[in-house]
C-alpha cells in the first residue's frame, strides 16, 4: 500500500512539473491542432525549406528576444504530439505580442526552414519592400504583421 501511494505522489509530482514547465499539453488541445498543420508537418517530413505554411500551435516556452541585427521576438510552437515550431518574430518590422504567455494558442503565417527540431517559421510581417509575401500571427483575436 505503501508503495502505491508513493508511486501515486511521484505521478502528481511529474505531472505537476511537466505542466508548470509547459511541456504538457492536453489531449483535447492537441486534437484541435492535428487537423490545422499539414502543410506544415508534410514540410516537416520532406525537408522542406523556404515554403510559406499557415497554421496554430500551442505556446510551450518563451524565449529571450533575439537582440542581435534585427530583434525578433522568440517562442516555441507544439505543433502536434512529434512537433514544435520555433517562431522568430521580427519586432522591428512588427509589433511584438506582449501578453503571449505558455499555453497559449497562436496562429501563424510565414515562411518555414526545415531543421531536425521541428523548423523555423520567419517573415511574420509585411515586407517593406514588397517583394515577399506578408505573414503575421494571431494572438487572442489581434493580428500582429
Amino acid at each position: 500500500m505503501k508503495k502505491l501511494i508513493y508511486l501515486a505522489v511521484l505521478a502528481a509530482l511529474i505531472f505537476g512539473a511537466l505542466e508548470q514547465k509547459g511541456s504538457f499539453i492536453p489531449n483535447s488541445a492537441m486534437e484541435s491542432l492535428n487537423g490545422d498543420n499539414i502543410e506544415l508537418e508534410s514540410a516537416f517530413s520532406n525537408r522542406q525549406s523556404n515554403i510559406q505554411v499557415q497554421g496554430e500551435g500551442l505556446v510551450t516556452r518563451l524565449l529571450p528576444d533575439d537582440l542581435k541585427g534585427s530583434r525578433h521576438q522568440r517562442f516555441i510552437l507544439q505543433i502536434n504530439d512529434h512537433q514544435t515550431l520555433l517562431i522568430a518574430h521580427n519586432i522591428d518590422l512588427a509589433p511584438k505580442i506582449h501578453d503571449l504567455k505558455e499555453g497559449d494558442t497562436v496562429a501563424f503565417y510565414g515562411e518555414y526552414e526545415w531543421n531536425s527540431k521541428g523548423g523555423v517559421l520567419h517573415w511574420t510581417h509585411h515586407d517593406p519592400r514588397g517583394r515577399h509575401s506578408s505573414g503575421w500571427l494571431k494572438h487572442q483575436g489581434q493580428t500582429y504583421q
